[in-house]
């Protein structure tokens, strides 16, 4: 991204204040020592269960939700920790799910794949792989029946495409020109599994071709073309012209997990794509190029982010565990309210 693509506050042809800039700056910034953060906590045993890191990847959930509306509809897979902090959650409130702790945002009882916020509209962190996409059809369906102008931003991964449920979905989104957009976010690997040795066709907007969904493939390591090409695609389902399949190459530094040393690619790769394409990177360089900011300023700011987040590492940690009653506790739904009541029309959870 040279200096000339950019001039004023122009970019590609789209404008962006300097306050929006480091908004995205610092978003992706805080998300990243948010990974580093929890990857230390899970290796000293604080964290339990499966722990999915998104370092490396940080401009495709920052650039969807900045292109769509805080109303739209958002659910991803169990790398979710990014998605649900770019979507506006507490951080504390994340942290502490992470941690299994009450004061989580599903209280402790989802854990790292299975982030809720409903006052966001953040429909998972769901821990099936491609469980996301028939889900993120509901809500589609449900935002065409009441006409309420809301957009389904459905992520999955590489290897999660191959799933037969995508397809099903896809088929019934074009059918009934739902307004959703499918993101996938091509990491490279499912899982240990590179793209190639897994998928015939390696073009995954192509995917959709059959059931006559345009797609589009964009550069998921720069934050603001993420941001430009999402809002046409968001635009696209909301006018009622129906689904489209947006393919972000990305790239995750860590392996699949924080069980996996990641050993099926090289050192060289991993540092090809850290050196080369990393998102924050590119955005620092963009701003010091345009004279928007300098070294010293991110220096400043990367020190600051991490404060915060070793802050509210400490503030989540000193919470309390749930009680276990709270295993009772929104189970079953009344279908009329949606309320959760006690079993048994009981006044309070039995012990």
């Amino acid at each position: 991204m040279s200096t000339k693509q950019f001039t004023g506050l122009t970019h590609e042809g789209r404008s962006y204040d300097l306050s929006t800039l480091q908004h995205l700056h610092d978003q992706m910034l805080f998300i990243r020592r948010f990974e580093e953060k929890a990857g230390q906590l899970y290796g000293l045993k604080k964290i339990g269960g499966f722990c999915h890191l998104c370092n490396g990847q940080e401009a495709v959930p920052v650039g969807v939700h900045h292109a769509s509306q805080p109303t739209d509809y958002m659910m991803t897979s169990y790398r979710d920790h990014g998605h649900v902090l770019a979507r506006g959650s507490d951080p504390v409130a994340t942290m502490a799910e992470l941690l299994g702790r009450n004061g989580g945002l599903v209280k402790g009882k989802g854990g790292s794949m299975h982030m809720f916020d409903k006052e966001n509209n953040f429909a998972g962190g769901n821990g099936i792989v491609a469980e996301q996409v028939p889900i993120g059809l509901g809500f589609s369906f449900a935002s065409q029946y009441n006409d309420d102008g809301r957009v389904s931003l459905c992520f999955m991964g590489d290897g999660a495409i191959n799933q037969g449920a995508v397809y099903e979905s896809f088929n019934m989104a074009a059918l009934w020109k739902l307004p959703i957009v499918f993101i996938v976010e091509n990491n490279q690997y499912a899982m240990g599994t590179s793209l190639s040795r897994a998928s015939a066709e390696t073009h995954l907007f192509k995917r959709g071709v059959s059931f006559k969904i345009p797609g589009i493939q964009i550069d998921g390591m720069d934050v603001l073309e993420v941001e430009r090409e999402m809002s046409a695609a968001i635009e696209h389902a909301r006018s009622g012209k129906g689904p489209m399949l947006v393919e972000a190459m990305t790239y995750r530094y860590r392996g699949h997990s924080m069980s996996d040393p990641a050993t099926y690619r090289t050192r060289d790769e991993v540092n090809e794509w850290r050196t080369g394409r990393d998102p924050i990177a590119k955005i620092q360089n963009l701003m010091i190029d345009a004279g928007l900011s300098t070294a010293e300023a991110f220096k400043q700011k990367d020190r600051d982010l991490k404060k915060e987040v070793a802050a509210i590492s400490k503030k989540a940690e000193a919470m309390p565990e749930p009680d276990p009653k709270e295993l009772f506790n929104d189970v079953y739904a009344d279908p009329i309210t949606h309320a959760y009541p006690y079993p048994d029309g009981a006044d309070s959870c039995p012990a």
